[in-house]
């Protein structure tokens, strides 16, 4: 698409999977979007990211829209006629010591004493038929059913283009340069041309945070490399996605028998570049805690490291909701490495918001004037 000007229904800043659900949710409903990317759709945490689908340890101002963006999750084939990738093998977390038990013991305590009944809690023999290849050390921990993961890029593009197909546009390439509002309207000047909408969606991830000050909103935002590492090919020894109480460790084993390690291990980030660097000292650090889980994985072989940059906030939660600055704007970014999981139905609350004025799903921890 050639643009010089361009008049949609909504304008969203922002082509990752968060930017591209709105996009599906609102052209659904009948609306005309127009999604704006500087780079191209899923450029950044949005492909680069773990690809979590996970309830297991959110912050219990995340557990009503994580519950209910999973259900998302298990039909979004039918949805958007593909899935993603997406796999329900399952979520475990898993104590080393007894202390670490009764972590857990007391999480689950307090996720039930919420109303929730997700989480179980593991002795030693129920992890080891849970997770047979884990260390011998580990005492327990705490499983989920129906988590699981996604591959994020696959993901990502099945919003997009089922929102196309649904009338939405996707212009990449297109940086926001200025935003002014004219009016009843926005309009966004990009290095494609001109833009005009009456609703503004801010999706922008880690520069979100400059997408809100220009509409007089501050959101103090963190950008953050946070590394992920992929082994070779190994033999089938792991079906859920585990992670550990006591270490940093997000830990798949993939359908293709390579291995996928994670846990929020920060390379750097230089903001204005978009160019990530990474800590081989932390990655060593990475692959010496999925080793003590797993000691199969001390014989593993990384073939690859990367880094994707995502906004992290104060207080580790997102900004969803209305802007308090500027009328008709609208904020879904800096979900803190973990907002992969929500992305679906975010989306959702995002077009429900605009259309209805509304959503039955409490944000109010979210808003984006909650550090003034």
């Amino acid at each position: 698409m050639n643009a010089t000007t361009a008049e949609a229904d909504v304008i969203i800043v922002g082509g990752g999977l968060h930017g591209c659900s709105a996009a599906y949710h609102l052209a659904a409903k009948g609306l005309k979007p127009i999604v704006l990317e500087k780079h191209v759709v899923a450029r950044h945490a949005s492909s680069a990211s773990a690809g979590g689908v996970r309830r297991l340890g959110r912050h219990p101002a995340e557990i009503p829209l994580a519950q209910a963006s999973l259900e998302l999750w298990h039909r979004l084939g039918d949805m958007l006629g593909a899935d993603g990738n997406f796999r329900p093998s399952g979520q475990v977390r898993v104590a080393e010591n007894e202390a670490e038990l009764a972590a857990c013991a007391t999480r689950v305590g307090e996720t039930r004493a919420l109303g929730y009944d997700f989480e179980e809690l593991l002795d030693r023999d129920a992890l080891r038929r849970t997770v047979p290849a884990v260390s011998p050390h580990c005492v327990g921990g705490i499983r989920v059913a129906r988590d699981g993961y996604a591959f994020p890029f696959k993901a990502t593009t099945a919003f997009r283009h089922k929102a196309e197909e649904l009338g939405a546009r996707i212009l990449e390439g297109a940086g926001v340069t200025a935003l002014d509002r004219a009016g009843e309207r926005w309009e966004v000047a990009t290095g494609r041309g001109r833009l005009r909408a009456p609703v503004l969606v801010n999706a922008a991830g880690a520069w979100g945070r400059e997408i809100a000050s220009m509409l007089g909103d501050t959101a103090p935002v963190k950008p953050t490399a946070l590394m992920m590492m992929v082994s070779d090919r190994m033999p089938h020894f792991v079906d859920p996605t585990v992670g550990a109480m006591g270490r940093k460790l997000s830990f798949k084993q993939m359908q293709s028998g390579t291995v996928v390690i994670g846990g929020g291990f920060e390379g750097k980030v230089d903001h204005a570049t978009e160019l990530t660097e990474l800590d081989f000292r932390q990655l060593a650090e990475s692959a010496t805690n999925a080793a003590a889980i797993f000691p199969i994985m001390a014989k593993a072989r990384l073939v690859r490291c990367w880094a994707g940059i995502e906004g992290v906030t104060p207080d580790d939660l997102p900004y969803i909701g209305p802007s308090k600055a500027a009328p008709a704007a609208f904020h879904s970014f800096a979900f803190c490495g973990h907002g992969f999981q929500l992305g679906p139905i975010v989306g959702s609350i995002t077009a429900e918001l605009i259309v209805n004025g509304r959503t039955n799903l409490p944000i109010e921890p979210f808003r984006v004037d909650r550090f003034a």
